[in-house]
């Protein structure tokens, strides 16, 4: 039991490495302030490109999908990573995580913004249209609001699989939480520091997960 404690409850050590997690913390902050947006934006504007008429575009953009929910968010990190330097990009760690979030996230975010969309019935639009609103101001201002507000449990859902998928990035030597606590470990030989940074990612996510569950609840009252 004292090997227990001393190896993964250790105050001491805990407190040495708390400066350096909690910059880790501050870059995953970061970055989750930059791709979250970015997905939800790139989801929505694949949402609304699926549904063109235009059969090839149409094509294209189920292929999109397809293709980034099958890939390996890893693997496609590491990819655009090492990849795009070949190509004649030399990309910083945090640009390589964005890239490939966006492209992983716009796909899933998506599909979730389709079900939205798809979730409003005809007569929405038709009374839309009847005010004499466009085609994009009934989606902007008579579609969406509704389609969002129908998929809100959802789309805070995979936000917090963003977050969590966020200590991928430490695998390109992105210097947030779970690096940071890696980096701590090598340097005391202890455990203690991936604990601590396991307790920080429930201190960050558990009141969100609090707030999607009561969500839910009202959705399916």
């Amino acid at each position: 039991m004292e090997m227990l404690i001393y190896n993964f409850f250790n105050l001491e050590i805990m407190a040495e490495a708390y400066p350096l997690l909690l910059r880790g913390a501050g870059q995953t902050l970061l970055l989750c302030l930059a791709v979250i947006p970015l997905g939800l934006l790139g989801g929505l504007l694949v949402a609304l490109a699926a549904r063109t008429r235009r059969r090839v575009l149409r094509y294209a953009v189920i292929a999109f999908i397809d293709l980034f929910r099958a890939v390996p968010p890893l693997v496609l990190l590491i990819f655009v990573y090492a990849g795009l330097p070949f190509a004649g990009l030399d990309i910083s760690p945090f640009a390589a995580v964005c890239i490939a979030f966006l492209l992983n996230n716009s796909a899933y975010f998506a599909e979730i913004f389709r079900a939205g969309i798809e979730s409003i019935g005809a007569g929405q639009t038709e009374a839309a249209r009847s005010t004499g609103l466009g085609p994009l101001q009934t989606m902007a201002y008579g579609v969406l609001p509704q389609a969002t507000r129908n998929v809100l449990p959802d789309l805070l859902s995979n936000s917090i699989e963003v977050v969590k998928m966020t200590s991928i990035a430490s695998v390109v030597s992105f210097q947030e939480l779970l690096y940071s606590a890696d980096m701590a470990r090598s340097l005391t030989y202890n455990s203690s520091p991936l604990v601590m940074a396991a307790v920080m990612y429930l201190a960050l996510l558990w009141p969100v997960v609090r707030i999607l569950s009561r969500m839910e609840h009202r959705v399916g009252q």
